[in-house]
């Protein structure tokens, strides 16, 4: 294949000294495979001058831009994560929108192009990842350029009732149609767009042969996400062994442990989880003194007024939750606002009887996953999951809940403290099974093949990609506890 340019906002270079989470585990996959170019911002701003500089490496060429300050706060702390954020993740409520942002946006978004346009060779493939550059196809077709470009969102995209309370909607979202490929996390998102394409753009065609917007065919695909199945494994097998995690587990004096690993954001459901947590004590006191609840959540926007006043609630609610049932020796809630590196997690995951997955509205959610892959087959733990996180479309096996009732999801936690460990292993192996079909190292390819039409999308529209094999077949129909979630 031609060289491959991967575009995303943060770039995880070994000198930009930024790390991008699963978006760059995802694109570590694509440009092993690939050789090419990650190209992105570098994580310095400038006041005036706009500097770009090549770090040489192999398989992966990092390409990183500085950009100016008042713009960038504009495209990114504005427009990008005070707009396009809460929007696609269902909240207009939250949405504040400013023309002066929208200006950042685009700015950023054209700058981008011509950075692009002084790299990019004729039979250069380029792929596109999420909100933050949903003008660059267009910005880079008006420079010329008619390379198979493709694009890639990480986040939810909402129905067409929400996505058009977008101020400047036909401008911004119907930039979509410059892409030759729109891939998305689950069928729901890919269906949205297309609904979007036909009400507001009036394109011709349809979710399998594509939409005609009179320059090309666009197609809609659906493509979710993956994580790094076996090796996850192997790394939580060695780091539970690890002096961190076993002082940890140590701690706990014998009681069981359930984790949640989330950035500080409202679409995460935090807040709903605690409480519902709280509700678990209150509904089952003799579990009190019994079980920990492990909450990891990294600070993230912190400049931002909604996420400011989050960070108070949270911690309000983790004192009071503390101060009502804790006792000397236990502690119910265990509040951490420290990143924690991929290994120490994978051992945490390792080590917890449960996990509470439990976002108000995800993308996917690779914790969810990786906590699957993380478990021990003989004595895994249980995956409490959202039935509104992209992951729940393949993971069916896990106990589903809706995140916004607290009781449901308090009898969730006591189900999965409780369960027998027969059904425990045969959820696990469900899981394991479903995600191993889906492995990182395996999503580039698909979405590569599709976007440089060496396969058509009929297997991506309206059907399910990823179906569980015979032997998790077998496993759902021998325990009808797990169909009935």
């Amino acid at each position: 294949m031609a060289r491959l340019v991967v575009v995303s906002n943060r770039v995880s270079s070994p000198k930009s000294g930024t790390r991008a989470g699963g978006l760059e585990v995802a694109v570590m996959a694509s440009l092993k495979r690939n050789p090419g170019i990650w190209f992105g911002w570098s994580g310095k701003l400038s006041t005036n001058i706009l500097a770009t500089r090549t770090i040489e490496g192999d398989p992966v060429t990092f390409v990183l831009a500085d950009l100016p300050k008042e713009a960038y706060d504009e495209f990114y702390y504005g427009f990008a994560n005070r707009v396009l954020w809460p929007i696609l993740h269902y909240r207009l409520d939250l949405a504040e929108f400013s023309r002066q942002d929208l200006s950042g946006y685009t700015q950023i978004n054209d700058h981008f192009a011509d950075e692009l346009h002084e790299i990019l060779q004729p039979d250069d493939v380029v792929w596109v990842h999420d909100y933050h550059f949903l003008l660059l196809a267009k910005a880079l077709r008006e420079r010329g350029h008619k390379n198979r470009i493709g694009f890639f969102l990480h986040t939810p995209f909402p129905p067409v009732e929400i996505i058009t309370g977008l101020p400047h909607h036909e401008r911004v979202i119907s930039a979509l149609g410059h892409y030759d490929l729109v891939g998305f996390q689950t069928e729901t998102d890919a269906t949205n767009l297309a609904r979007y394409f036909e009400s507001e753009c009036r394109y011709p065609g349809d979710r399998k042969s594509g939409y005609d917007t009179g320059e090309r065919i666009v197609q809609i695909g659906s493509f979710p996400v993956g994580v790094e199945t076996d090796s996850f494994n192997k790394l939580a097998r060695r780091a539970i062994k690890s002096s961190f995690v076993e002082g940890v587990l140590s701690s706990l004096s014998g009681r069981a442990m359930i984790i949640g690993v989330d950035r500080l954001d409202y679409s995460k459901g935090i807040q709903n989880r605690l409480e519902a947590f709280e509700r678990f004590l209150e509904t089952y006191p003799e579990w009190r003194d019994n079980v920990t609840y492990l909450q990891i959540t990294p600070k993230s926007r912190s400049e931002i007024p909604e996420y400011m006043d989050m960070e108070r609630n949270v911690s309000s609610t983790v004192g009071r939750v503390n101060g009502k049932y804790g006792e000397a020796a236990w502690t119910p809630i265990r509040y951490v606002n420290r990143a924690h590196t991929r290994t120490a997690l994978a051992g945490l995951y390792r080590g917890a009887r449960a996990a509470l997955v439990t976002p108000l509205r995800d993308g996917m959610n690779l914790v969810a996953k990786e906590y699957v892959a993380a478990q021990d087959e003989e004595n895994p733990g249980v995956l409490i999951l959202s039935r509104f996180a992209g992951a729940a479309m393949e993971c069916k096996p896990a106990l589903l809940a809706n995140p916004s009732d607290t009781d449901p999801v308090a009898a969730a936690i006591k189900g999965a403290l409780t369960m027998p460990i027969e059904e425990r292993r045969a959820r696990h192996r469900a899981l394991y099974d479903i995600i191993a079909k889906n492995d990182i190292n395996d999503w580039p390819g698909r979405f590569l093949t599709a976007l440089t039409g060496a396969s058509t999308l009929d297997a991506q529209a309206g059907a399910d990609p990823l179906p569980a094999s015979k032997e998790a077949a077998a496993l759902l129909e021998r325990h009808p506890a797990i169909r009935a979630n």
